[in-house]
């Protein structure tokens, strides 16, 4: 069984969390530290969400931007050009 919006316990951190983690964008461990949680959290997040997704028939590519520390998001996010290569 997969979460529903209206349950108790559904938060939208969850699915967003579990988007970035899926796209393959950052790892575990960093999702944990951005989320201020660990990466056991992230990890059961994405085990809840994921049916949610599938059921919606939601499919994500993964990204070709990969972050390992939030000193490379912060590099990414800076003003500059493009760092990130269409998938298409």
């Amino acid at each position: 069984m997969f979460w529903k919006p209206w349950q108790p316990g559904f938060s939208c951190w969850k699915i967003l969390a579990t988007i970035l983690y899926l796209r393959k964008s950052s790892l575990q461990e960093l999702l944990g530290q951005l989320f201020n949680t660990t990466a056991m959290t992230i990890s059961r997040a994405a085990k809840d969400v994921r049916p949610l997704l599938e059921v919606t028939g939601v499919c994500l590519p993964a990204s070709t931007a990969r972050f390992r520390t939030p000193d490379d998001i912060a590099r990414y996010l800076a003003p500059g050009e493009t760092k990130i290569k269409p998938t298409c």
